[in-house]
C-alpha cells in the first residue's frame, strides 16, 4: 500500500474558487469558459457495502469539491492525431482543433508538477484507451455519446478537486458529476438528478472498469446543506434526514490513514461476487430480498459472514434514520461502532491503519467510530463532542507515530450542498 498526495484543503467561498479557476482555465487554453460547475465528495455515515445489493445507504455531501471549467468547441477544422499533445496556450497561436476532440487539463499531477493533460477524439473513445483521471470524465462523454438524440461535441475542461485522492471519500464521483452536471447544462439535455446517478454509475462501470453502486454519484447529485441522504438503492427514493451535529455540540472528523485504494482493484470486486453468490444460493435475485433471520447454513463459511454483513449493515441504516428523525444524534455512535466490527470480521475490507484510526478515536472520546468508503484503505470517521476533538486528532496522530506510520489527515466536514453551476 503506498501513500498518496493529499489535496489542498477546500476553498471557504465557491465563487472565490471558481473565479480563479475560471482564470486559469484563461491561462491554459487562451479564452473563457462558458461556465463552472462543481460536485461535493461524501462521506458515508453508515451503510457500506449494500448499495450495490439493492438496500440502503446514509451519506452526506461534504465541504470538499470537485470543480471543472468547460467551454463547448466552436471550430470546426480537422482533427489533430490521436494521441497528439494539446496546442500551445494563451499567446499563442494554436493548431486546429476537431469539433469532436475533448481535451483535459487538471490542476492536480500527480507528481506534483504543473498540470495534468489527457486528449481524445469522442468517436474513438474506448474503455482502457484513457489512463489515469482522465478516465473518469471520458467515461461520463463515452456514455452520453451513446444515449438516443444526444450528440456531445469536443470541449475544453480544467479540473481542480479538494477531494483528497484514494481516500475513500469519492474523489473519483464528484469529477464524474461535475463533468455531467455541466455537459447537461451546456446541451441542454434536462437530465435529473437519479438520471444523471445511473448515467455516472455506468460510466464507472462500463468504462473504467470498477463494480461500484448507485450511492456515491447519488450523494453529490442530491446532497443538501445540514442533512444525510437516506436511499434506497433499489428504487432510488430519496430522503433528506436532518445531521445537525453542531447544533448538539459534535462533529465528524475524517481520519485519512494516507493508505491509497481503488475501486479498481480485485477486492471490492470479489466481495460484489460473493454477494451475488450468496444471493442466488439463497433463491434471491438481491441480497435486499434476504431478511436478517434468514438460515445461511447452506453458504460457505466466507460466503455467509459477507451476507451477513449486508444484512446486518441494512438494518443499522435503518436504525440510524430513525434516532436521527427523532434528534438522537448522540445516539447513532454505537451503531457506527457496530457497523465497523461487522466491515472488519465478517466483510474484511478494514486494514491495520483504519482499525488503529478507530481504536484510538474511540478510546479518546468519540461517540463512535468507523471506516467509511470501499476500504482496504482509505478513511475512518468519529462522531466527536467538540470539546474532545482536539484530543481525538492528537491521539491519533500518536498513535500512529507509536506504531511507526506516518501521522493521518485529520480534519473535518460538514454535511453540504449537492452539486450545480457556480459561474
Amino acid at each position: 500500500m503506498t501513500r498518496r498526495q493529499t489535496a489542498p484543503p477546500p476553498a471557504h467561498d465557491d465563487a472565490v474558487r471558481a473565479e480563479q479557476l475560471a482564470r486559469r482555465f484563461a491561462e491554459v487554453y487562451g479564452h473563457v469558459p462558458d461556465g463552472v460547475w462543481r460536485a461535493p465528495g461524501r462521506v458515508n455515515l453508515i451503510g457500506e457495502h449494500t448499495d450495490y445489493n439493492e438496500g440502503f445507504v446514509l451519506p452526506f455531501a461534504i465541504d470538499r469539491s470537485a470543480m471543472v471549467a468547460v467551454r463547448l468547441r466552436r471550430d470546426p477544422g480537422p482533427a489533430p492525431e490521436h494521441g497528439q499533445e494539446p496546442g500551445p496556450g494563451h499567446g499563442e497561436e494554436r493548431e486546429p482543433a476537431g469539433h469532436d476532440v475533448v481535451d483535459l487539463a487538471s490542476t492536480w499531477a500527480p507528481d506534483g508538477s504543473g498540470l495534468s493533460r489527457a486528449r481524445f477524439r469522442i468517436p474513438e473513445l474506448r474503455p482502457g484507451t484513457v489512463p489515469g483521471w482522465g478516465a473518469y470524465p471520458a467515461g461520463v462523454v463515452h456514455v452520453l455519446a451513446g444515449l438516443d438524440g444526444v450528440r456531445v461535441p469536443g470541449f475544453e475542461l480544467l479540473l481542480d478537486s479538494t477531494v483528497p485522492v484514494g481516500a475513500g471519500l469519492s474523489s473519483s464521483h464528484a469529477v464524474e458529476v461535475a463533468t455531467v452536471v455541466a455537459l447537461d447544462d451546456l446541451l441542454g439535455l434536462g437530465l435529473d438528478r437519479p438520471a444523471m446517478a445511473r448515467l455516472t454509475q455506468r460510466a464507472e462501470n462500463e468504462f473504467v472498469g470498477a463494480p461500484t453502486g448507485i450511492m456515491d454519484q447519488s450523494a453529490s447529485l442530491r446532497g443538501r446543506a445540514g442533512a444525510a441522504l437516506f436511499l434506497d438503492c433499489r428504487t432510488q427514493a430519496a430522503e433528506l434526514v436532518p445531521l445537525p451535529v453542531a447544533e448538539h455540540g459534535l462533529t465528524v472528523l475524517v481520519l485519512d490513514t494516507g493508505v491509497a485504494h481503488s475501486h479498481a482493484d480485485g477486492g471490492y470486486a470479489a466481495r460484489r461476487a460473493a454477494c451475488e453468490r450468496g444471493a442466488a444460493a439463497l433463491g434471491a435475485a438481491s441480497l435486499r430480498d434476504v431478511p436478517e433471520q434468514a438460515e445461511l447454513t447452506a453458504l460457505d463459511e466466507q460466503t455467509a459472514r459477507r451476507v451477513r454483513h449486508v444484512l446486518g449493515e441494512n438494518r443499522r441504516v435503518l436504525e440510524t434514520v430513525e434516532r436521527l428523525r427523532a434528534g438522537d444524534v448522540r445516539g447513532i455512535g454505537e451503531l457506527l461502532v457496530a457497523s465497523h466490527a461487522s466491515l472488519r470480521d465478517d466483510y474484511e475490507v478494514s486494514c491495520p491503519e483504519l482499525d488503529l484510526a478507530v481504536d484510538t478515536a474511540l478510546a479518546a472520546g468519540a461517540l463512535g467510530a468507523r471506516m467509511t468508503g470501499g476500504g482496504f484503505g482509505g478513511s475512518a470517521i468519529a462522531l466527536v463532542p467538540e470539546e474532545r476533538a482536539d484530543r481525538v486528532r492528537s491521539a491519533v496522530a500518536e498513535a500512529f507515530a507509536e506504531a511507526g506510520r506516518r501521522a493521518p489527515d485529520v480534519f473535518a466536514v460538514v454535511p453540504g450542498e449537492g452539486a450545480g453551476r457556480v459561474r
